[in-house]
């Protein structure tokens, strides 16, 4: 595809990505004024299905599709990455040693953090239909603990720990089971993303439908996406050197 081609594809996705924002916020209430509807329905639409955490209600339950929108647009954004970090010409892969001796104190803070840090983003997975927290916020906390290994000076260590193939299996299958989920409420005919499940009792840890399903597949989808895309910038900048170079 020459640059001419490539110019009128990205003309024709801007209009027509204009036309519909256009479309999308003609009707919009004025800035300013104590007239809120989307507000008053989105609260009480979150009581109503029993999810205290109004942000998760919105984003899992009211406006699920966007949510899928947006994790597939994670999903592209790591698949882009990965292939444009791939060694070119004049580069070559080399085995990577630990990144050097760093401070003790970054060394103890690290190793005292990361079982904290994990337990922290599992709690705001698990809870984030009740607390302020969620899948996205959980899966980059528990994605950045691991890495904790790596301020250690531990490269080796992390990469023990983060097995690739299977962070990228788990981001794909997270990918398709949120898919799944969503397709599983038009086979019941009520709707993609439609909340199914029980709601349960207001603030009960099993409660919210699927609010909170949604939330740990989510928080696997991201966590395991800003691992692979971390280990990619890492790999490009540890694992390459110009042909002919040598060490590493």
């Amino acid at each position: 595809m020459n640059r001419s081609v490539r110019l009128v594809v990205f003309g024709i996705g801007a209009t027509c990505l204009a036309l519909l924002y256009g479309l999308a916020v003609v009707d919009l209430p004025p800035f300013g004024t104590d007239r809120h509807p989307y507000r008053d329905h989105a609260v009480a639409a979150a009581v109503r299905h029993a999810t205290p955490n109004v942000v998760s209600a919105v984003t899992f339950d009211q406006r699920g599709l966007d949510t899928l929108g947006e994790e597939i647009i994670l999903l592209g954004s790591v698949v882009g990455a990965a292939t444009l970090l791939r060694p070119g010409r004049g580069e070559r892969e080399h085995r990577v040693e630990d990144v050097g001796r760093q401070p003790d104190a970054v060394v103890l803070v690290s190793y005292l953090m990361l079982p904290l840090t994990l337990l922290l983003g599992v709690n705001l997975v698990l809870h984030g239909h009740l607390t302020p927290g969620g899948g996205f916020q959980g899966g980059v906390v528990l994605s950045t603990g691991l890495h904790l290994l790596y301020l250690s000076g531990s490269y080796r260590a992390l990469a023990r720990l983060r097995p690739l193939a299977w962070y990228e299996w788990s981001e794909g299958g997270a990918a398709a089971g949120l898919a799944g989920i969503g397709l599983a409420g038009i086979a019941t005919g009520h709707g993609l993303l439609a909340n199914l499940l029980p709601q349960g009792r207001f603030q009960d840890f099993l409660s919210a439908g699927t609010v909170p399903v949604l939330n740990v597949v989510v928080g696997f989808a991201v966590g395991t996406a800003v691992v692979v895309l971390l280990a990619q910038f890492l790999a490009q900048a540890l694992a390459t050197s110009p042909r002919g170079s040598g060490g590493g």
